[in-house]
């Protein structure tokens, strides 16, 4: 695939009208499907397809269809302002919603800071993993919370349970840039010693501490992929359980498929929204859509996707007037709490002021618990 091309449904010249006269709603999401991210993108996307085709066989927002768009890059810096290029020159879209992974979400909140457009358009729920700057928060709507609040929840839960040490792996040299910092941070204030064992790959005397940890709690910050190829190398101490914690880029159902965890070890992962298993209306709503339009098991990836689809319909639905590019922005930028079936959004100021954080665990015998 050459960088920079957009790949799957292109943007519509033109729209098919309603019976009343307008135009169908487009709302795009850009979706980084590399084998990187493809465990991530996929099951994010199928939630928000199963949202917006929901929303449609309800009547659409305020009786308009709504056309949701998918534009598939390949991640790179070219793919993604090919993508961005495409979204924002079509006068017709009023929002950029969902946009996954993370790199691709990052990539473009760079791209939407740098243009400084007259016709800014709305980057809504991205799965971004870095908190925003006031600036970028002007045109960037931030929905699930960041790996700040994921680390400082996954060590908080341990350090209640007595422990005194945590390992803690990264998964590449960049993200132990990007994220050491808030690690150590939450340790620190936890009263927790976080010991940062060697980068995967290490060769030497070195990698022992990757194979034979001498923490019971290993952190870890990376992939599904990565953790797996972690985890399937793990010797747990005799006679003891050792419990890997992963944060919300990891899909247990696909680790599950992959297999290879290893006797005495356990993984638990950090999710950014409510347990699928959870009887939250929102929650049921994606599993009931998920159902009827997709033959796919529920996953939190699903949720944040179908979740990110239904607040961008929430904001729609409410703005009085006609619903255009400026519009929707306008009624981003007031931050109203919006309750999108029992999973609230709201705001202090340009900052989240909630944050829905869960768990669940990879049991040795495949089963996932929540």
């Amino acid at each position: 695939m050459t960088a920079g091309r957009v790949m799957a449904q292109p943007l519509p010249a033109s729209a098919p009208r309603n019976a009343d006269g307008e135009r169908p709603l487009v709302v795009a999401q850009v979706v980084d499907l590399t084998s990187g991210q493809q465990d991530i993108s996929r099951d994010f996307l199928a939630g928000s397809r199963s949202a917006w085709q929901d929303l449609n066989a309800r009547g659409g927002v305020r009786g308009r269809t709504v056309q949701h768009v998918t534009i598939e890059t390949d991640g790179t810096p070219a793919g993604l302002k090919a993508a961005w290029q495409a979204v924002h020159g079509q006068a017709g879209c009023v929002a950029l919603s969902g946009c996954v992974g993370n790199g691709a979400a990052a990539g473009l909140v760079a791209l939407q800071s740098a243009a400084r457009s007259a016709s800014p358009l709305a980057l809504v729920a991205p799965w971004l993993h870095n908190a925003v700057t006031d600036s970028e928060a002007e045109t960037v709507f931030e929905v699930f919370p960041d790996h700040q609040i994921q680390i400082a929840h996954a060590i908080k839960t341990h350090a209640s349970l007595g422990v005194k040490q945590i390992g803690v792996v990264f998964a590449t040299a960049q993200i132990q840039h990007q994220s050491q910092a808030y690690v150590l941070q939450a340790a620190k204030s936890l009263g927790l010693q976080a010991q940062i064992l060697p980068l995967p790959g290490t060769q030497g005397p070195a990698a022992t501490q990757l194979t034979n940890p001498t923490q019971t709690i290993i952190l870890f910050v990376g992939g599904t992929p990565e953790l797996h190829a972690f985890a399937s190398k793990l010797v747990a101490p005799p006679g003891r359980q050792c419990f890997v914690v992963a944060l919300a880029d990891v899909n247990l159902q696909v680790l599950a498929q992959m297999g290879g965890t290893p006797k005495g070890t356990s993984i638990i992962a950090t999710q950014a929204v409510p347990l699928v298993t959870s009887s939250l209306p929102v929650v049921r709503a994606y599993r009931d859509a998920l159902s009827r339009f997709f033959d796919e098991a529920p996953s939190p990836q699903g949720l944040a996707g179908f979740i990110a689809a239904r607040y961008t319909a929430e904001i729609l639905s409410g703005i009085s007037g006609p619903v255009t590019r400026a519009s929707a922005l306008s009624a981003l930028q007031r931050r109203a709490d919006v309750n999108v079936g029992g999973y609230i959004v709201a705001y202090q100021g340009k900052k989240r002021s909630n944050a829905y954080v869960t768990q669940s665990m990879l049991t040795q015998d495949g089963r996932i618990i929540g």
